[in-house]
């Protein structure tokens, strides 16, 4: 494995196709799923020289919390399908490189699930829901799980169509059709993982939603749940009912960067949720610069989508962004190799940050600026 790509091969050739689909998929006609990762390309570096790098740094902060690297795993539904265990040995990865690691709401294994398996906290992710009561009680599981911050996602309020998806039959529970039958009888090492661990549903969900005991009765909940009605106000009862470090995922406008400063958030997320809903949106790291500058040094600024190296994460930074996270790039990994495929991952992401930051002539992360680029202002 060389590159986040050797993993995406990989991983295409291990996972059954409508869950591999389900992760390598935009809405529509994908045109922002592809401007994600094809945006970074046309930013270029000013290779320095007869600079001193010998002692180089790609240690960081996000919110208060040292990590390894300016790179936290993004949160992802569906991870215990890619690999059995998904979320479980994403997170021990992601402790062992020290990094953090996000849980879904929509994840197999369950808060409990990753507070037993790990030492250090990791982060919760939320979605607003019709039912306030299970909410509640997911923030307060959050809580007792000594999750460390709230990722509060806000570009899921309704659904963008995923053709792949549909195609495939993806559904709660998914459809047994002839054709995803043999397609997993093309995955047997997939098959034989997941015959052998207990988690093959939504461990948030089922059993503790009112009314969803099984998946057959998740999916007429799931359909019914996502609240169009999301509302500022609903921002600040959440932060009020959690208590702690709050983050705010989906803000790809200026007008919303400062709403979320207003609202008390700690860090906000430019994302447009990987190119699933908008279709036709800007790619995230075009929008950095204009949110990065429309709120200043008065909450972190992060983004998420199209990261596939860490030239990247470099860019990004350099644009304004404080931190970075990986989706995509942690579910191939994950689905090609385990545990040990997304800790190879954020070696291989952190080792070329490091060789492109000294190539830049930079030894410290906390140095670079607009200034390494020769063309920052492309996206101005």
């Amino acid at each position: 494995m060389t590159c986040v790509e050797d993993f995406r091969q990989l991983a295409q050739r291990r996972v059954p196709r409508m869950f591999y689909d389900y992760a390598d998929s935009g809405s529509w006609t994908e045109g922002t799923y592809r401007a994600n990762e094809e945006d970074f390309h046309r930013l270029k570096f000013r290779q320095r020289v007869a600079v001193d790098i010998e002692k180089r740094t790609h240690r960081s902060s996000m919110i208060g919390i040292d990590v390894a690297m300016p790179v936290a795993i993004a949160p992802t539904g569906l991870t215990g399908m890619q690999h059995a265990d998904g979320e479980i040995l994403g997170a021990k990865a992601a402790e062992k490189f020290g990094i953090p690691f996000t849980l879904s709401t929509m994840s197999i294994c369950s808060i409990e699930d990753i507070a037993a398996h790990t030492r250090q906290p990791f982060w919760f992710q939320l979605y607003v829901m019709r039912d306030r009561d299970f909410m509640e009680r997911l923030i307060d599981r959050a809580k007792a799980a000594n999750c460390s911050a709230l990722v509060l996602t806000l570009d899921l309020q309704v659904l963008g169509q995923r053709h792949k998806d549909i195609k495939n039959g993806l559904s709660t529970p998914p459809r047994p059709t002839l054709a995803n039958l043999i397609n997993l009888a093309t995955k047997p090492r997939w098959c034989l993982s997941m015959l052998n661990t207990k988690r093959r549903s939504f461990g948030n969900i089922v059993g503790h939603a009112k009314g969803v005991s099984d998946l057959s009765s998740l999916s007429s909940w799931t359909a019914e749940q996502f609240d169009p009605r999301l509302s500022w106000k609903d921002i600040e009862w959440i932060k009020e009912r959690w208590g702690g470090k709050l983050v705010l995922k989906g803000i790809m406008d200026e007008q919303d960067a400062r709403l979320a400063v207003e609202s008390g958030a700690d860090a906000l997320i430019v994302s447009n949720h990987g190119g699933r809903q908008l279709d036709g949106a800007p790619s995230s790291i075009s929008a950095v610069p204009r949110i990065a500058h429309a709120v200043g040094k008065e909450i972190e600024v992060w983004m998420d989508g199209g990261i596939r190296s860490g030239q990247d994460v470099l860019k990004a930074i350099a644009l304004g962004a404080k931190g970075t996270m990986i989706g995509r790039s942690f579910l191939y990994s994950l689905g090609a190799m385990g545990e040990a495929g997304v800790y190879r991952c954020l070696q291989m992401i952190a080792n070329e940050l490091d060789i492109t930051m000294g190539f830049c002539g930079h030894t410290d992360i906390h140095n670079i600026d607009r200034s390494i680029l020769l063309n920052p202002e492309i996206f101005d």
